[in-house]
């Protein structure tokens, strides 16, 4: 049987939570019966390269700032030259392109993958969202939570499925010894990570007496945002930036405990990560993150927005090391019989056959 040839499509491939998971699928995908290419709309990130090691290509459509409608065109072109089975599209602006492109290019199957909860989009683009739904086989969310949205935004029910994110669980070891009062967070340095209230609540905690280290992993817009106010606030000495790392299992071993502060999350693969080595999570209660953290039982789930809150559940993990040794062990366990991503891998091959129709 030939193997079935399936497009995968994003804005970039740049280094993020979403644009790590197209690496994982050009690892895992099962090449006896799938053959990969992949289209970014931008120009080559950092992971192109990635995925090409693994001897797939990536193709770049250089696609400029703002709206360009002509690039529908294009990238229509291009597929009727790569001749897909299936086109797979990777969150908004993919599939705004992607999918018209495809209907264009006559590809037999589209499936769609909206990685978060589409935050803070406008009533136009929710229309579009929906309207364009009627050329996409499956609309995929990487959590419940997702799954209802999308099916709030007049998504239909029988077009939704659910598949949780995963990550590697060999490259992401559990790790028993820990040490004490070092706070990580590794996610990008934009507006809705929030990263601004977790340097609150670090404040907060030795305002309260209790003096507590952070490293933050990523990049971003807010980066030059939150080194001013961590030197506003005199925790240079407490606080260190790091930028984007290409270890993050090494990072995450040096760490007492893992601080998620989105206000909005899908699924998020940095929490699953640490969770994967054992260690123990506080994040905020919102989207996706009720569906991995297990609250008062693989970490501590807060309001989000409230430095306070973190604070107090940071301070809690530093203290009680039996309760952060246990929400560890609990949270390795809980990634592991939820969220590998060859179960994720496995579970979009299954869509990509007609026969799932």
């Amino acid at each position: 049987m030939n193997a079935r040839h399936v497009v995968h499509i994003s804005l970039g491939t740049q280094v993020g939570g979403m644009e790590k998971l197209l690496v994982e699928f050009a690892r895992f995908t099962d090449r006896s019966r799938y053959r990969l290419s992949f289209v970014s709309l931008q120009r080559r990130g950092e992971l192109a390269a990635e995925i090409e090691s693994h001897r797939w290509p990536v193709i770049a459509m250089n696609k400029a700032e703002g709206l360009k409608p002509a690039l529908v065109g294009r990238l229509a072109k291009t597929l009727r030259r790569m001749v897909p089975d299936v086109v797979h599209t990777h969150n908004t602006a993919a599939y705004v392109y992607g999918v018209a492109a495809a209907r264009l290019a006559g590809v037999p199957r589209v499936i769609h993958t909206r990685h978060g909860q589409r935050f803070e989009s406008s009533r136009r683009q929710t229309t579009l969202f929906r309207g364009l739904s009627r050329w996409v086989d499956r609309v995929v969310s990487v959590s419940s939570d997702g799954a209802r949205l999308s099916v709030d935004e007049g998504i239909a029910a029988d077009k939704t499925v659910t598949i949780f994110n995963g990550v590697d669980l060999d490259r992401f070891a559990m790790v028993h010894q820990r040490p004490r009062g070092r706070a990580v967070v590794v996610a990008r340095l934009s507006p809705e990570k929030d990263v601004a209230s977790l340097i609150h609540a670090i404040r907060v905690a030795k305002q309260n007496g209790r003096r507590l280290e952070l490293d933050i992993i990523g990049d971003g817009s807010e980066r030059p945002h939150l080194e001013s106010l961590t030197q506003s606030f005199h925790l240079c000495d407490q606080i260190r930036f790091h930028g984007i790392r290409d270890d993050i299992p090494v990072v995450l071993a040096q760490a007492s405990m893992f601080v998620l502060p989105s206000v909005t999350e899908g699924i998020s693969l940095t929490l699953l990560e640490a969770m994967a080595t054992g260690l123990p999570v506080v994040a905020c209660d919102v989207g996706g993150n009720p569906e991995v953290v297990a609250d008062g039982r693989t970490g501590i789930l807060v309001p989000p927005r409230d430095p306070a809150a973190l604070a107090g559940a940071i301070r809690r993990l530093d203290e009680d090391r039996d309760l952060a040794r246990r929400f560890g062990s609990e949270g390795r366990a809980r990634v592991e019989s939820k969220f590998c991503v060859r179960k994720m891998v496995h579970a979009y091959q299954q869509l990509y056959s007609a026969e799932a129709a």
